[in-house]
């Protein structure tokens, strides 16, 4: 059997995108019997702490194994300390690769470790660590190394491809390997007796009245999601008609002050930010997703959200931006609708254009976006694909 140490900067419970595919992953390795230690740190330990596996239950069942590490105030003293515990592990049971799950600190830490032991190394490149890596205060030269050392490299658009290989000029290429959603859990709602009962109980508790038009938006808020532009789109809509922005998840802590500030500026718009704050189960999250009229995806830079994913799944007209991987998901005006990031600020706008459209063209959009989630991100495609990266890791 192939042991494999996957390390990720965040892993479940740990909220956004990043731990969710990293669960996801792991899960999967798994059921291909490979078997998984997963390295994670958190700032809920003790410095150099490491919490281990909880049981022996739990070991022995057919889930990755967690080992958590408390980080220091500086990665000069994490990384190091990190790279201690991994030697302890490979000496306790030989590692066969090593996937660095985002590039720094991860995938950094990935194929230093590789290379040392010379075993493969395998960096999964998501988006927000490319391009924000490129500019100060990114490591620009530890960025590159890493591209240009791991075994393979994966990246979860084709954007993010060309970008990895115009740094890297890899021989050996860079393999697309996207996001994907269990449409099974996130489906559009059935319309019954029973399932409007639920959605009009779950609007009431979430104090959503019944003439407002629902803005969604899923995720850890924050100013590479297009924050402000949200904020903004939020008032213009309103002074058209009643409306809400339901934010499926929390907003990040460093960016409470601009919703304050949004506050004092519109204090009737703010009073209609609704946010569940963070919700574990995938269900829930599915649930709140089908409340949505309208869902958004303004970012100013992205890889392919799993968020947008899973609210196409559920059959949700959405308006994002053209970064990153977004355009490889939605064809304007077939399955959703692009906004340039340069005209962010006309957010407003296309959303009063959107909901002017026509039920049957709505329903077109809604049909259409969630076809092809299911063409072309199911869990199936992935579990295919991972079989094809472990075999090349193990070559």
């Amino acid at each position: 059997m192939q042991r494999l140490l996957f390390i990720t900067e965040r892993f479940p419970p740990d909220i956004g995108g990043l731990a969710s595919s990293a669960g996801r992953l792991t899960q999967t390795l798994c059921q291909l019997d490979v078997a998984v230690d997963v390295l994670t740190w958190s700032r809920f330990l003790r410095s150099g702490e490491v919490l281990p596996p909880e049981t022996e239950r739990e070991i022995e069942t057919e889930q990755p194994k967690v080992y958590r590490v408390g980080l220091y105030r500086h990665w000069d003293m994490t990384l190091p300390h990190t790279l201690n515990l991994m030697d302890w592990l490979h000496q306790i049971h030989p590692y066969s690769g090593v996937w660095g799950h985002y590039l720094f600190p991860s995938g950094f830490l990935a194929t230093w470790f590789a290379e040392m032991q010379v075993i493969p190394s395998l960096v999964s490149v998501r988006g927000n660590d490319l391009d924000r890596a490129l500019f100060p205060p990114g490591d620009f030269a530890r960025l590159q190394w890493t591209l240009e050392r791991a075994s393979l490299i994966t990246a979860v658009s084709r954007d993010i491809a060309h970008k990895v290989q115009t740094l890297s000029q890899r021989q050996a290429g860079v393999i697309l390997f996207p996001n994907t959603v269990d449409s099974g859990m996130f489906t559009p709602l059935e319309t019954n007796s029973e399932n409007t009962t639920e959605t009009i109980r779950l609007r009431q508790a979430l104090g959503i009245r019944a003439e407002e038009v629902i803005l969604g938006f899923s995720g850890e808020l924050r100013e590479k999601k297009g924050q402000q532009f949200l904020l903004q789109a939020l008032a213009t809509v309103r002074s058209h008609r009643p409306a809400c922005l339901l934010i499926i998840g929390e907003v990040r802590l460093s960016e409470q002050s601009v919703l304050q500030n949004f506050g004092v500026q519109h204090p009737g718009a703010a009073s209609r930010i609704i946010i569940t704050g963070h919700l574990a189960n995938p269900e829930q999250v599915a649930k709140h997703l089908r409340l949505c009229d309208v869902y958004l995806q303004p970012s100013l830079w992205e890889g392919m959200p799993n968020a947008l994913l899973e609210a196409m799944a559920c059959g949700c007209c959405c308006i994002a931006s053209d970064a990153g991987g977004i355009p490889e998901v939605i064809t304007h005006g077939k399955t959703g609708f692009l906004l340039p990031r340069s005209q962010l600020h006309r957010l407003g706008e296309a959303i009063l254009e959107f909901l002017a459209l026509s039920p049957v063209e709505r329903i077109s959009v809604s049909h259409a976006a969630r076809a092809w989630v299911q063409s072309h991100h199911s869990p199936k495609q992935e579990k295919h694909q991972l079989q094809q990266l472990i075999a090349k890791l193990g070559t």
